[in-house]
């Protein structure tokens, strides 16, 4: 039974780091979307319109990153938005292994030193999702070939 126990305890802590590393993108919209429910709910809306609100602010958030990532054509501004990202993630990421740190480890120093090498690969993890599928496109119109080295038409029939 202790041997089973430790399995599923490792089981079980592997798949929380792989959700943590999974939801790192989704720091600052998952942040934003309890800033403005909270924010509605003390404004007077209910838990079911704050909810909705908060949602639908996060949600909005997430697209409007990923969209202007995408279409961003200035590196500056390309990192200033990956940033934005990946440094909520690595304070969540920070904190998670800090806890997690806390019931393996005494000392304090190393306790430290594991939650920023949490922190750095929980806000490189974030920053690489964010950025491996945005490739700047040109918006220069497609130039046509003046002379094509093949005939488009292979196959053709003539008409007599």
């Amino acid at each position: 039974m202790l041997a089973l126990g430790l399995v599923l305890n490792s089981v079980g802590i592997g798949l929380f780091c792989w959700l943590v590393f999974a939801l790192a993108v989704y720091a600052l919209p998952f942040f934003v979307a309890l800033n403005i429910g909270l924010m509605s709910f003390h404004g007077g809306a209910g838990a079911v319109r704050a909810l909705l609100i908060g949602i639908a602010g996060g949600a909005l958030t997430l697209a409007f990153g990923q969209t202007a990532l995408a279409v961003a054509r200035s590196v500056a501004l390309r990192v200033a938005i990956a940033a934005a990202f990946a440094v909520p993630a690595a304070v969540a990421g920070y904190n998670v292994v800090l806890a997690l740190s806390q019931f393996g480890e005494p000392s304090s120093a190393w306790r430290e030193v594991l939650a920023c090498v949490g922190a750095i690969c929980v806000g490189g993890t974030a920053w690489m999702r964010l950025t491996v599928f945005a490739e700047t496109r040109s918006f220069e119109p497609a130039r046509l070939m003046k002379q094509p080295s093949h005939p488009v038409l292979t196959t053709g029939t003539r008409e007599g």
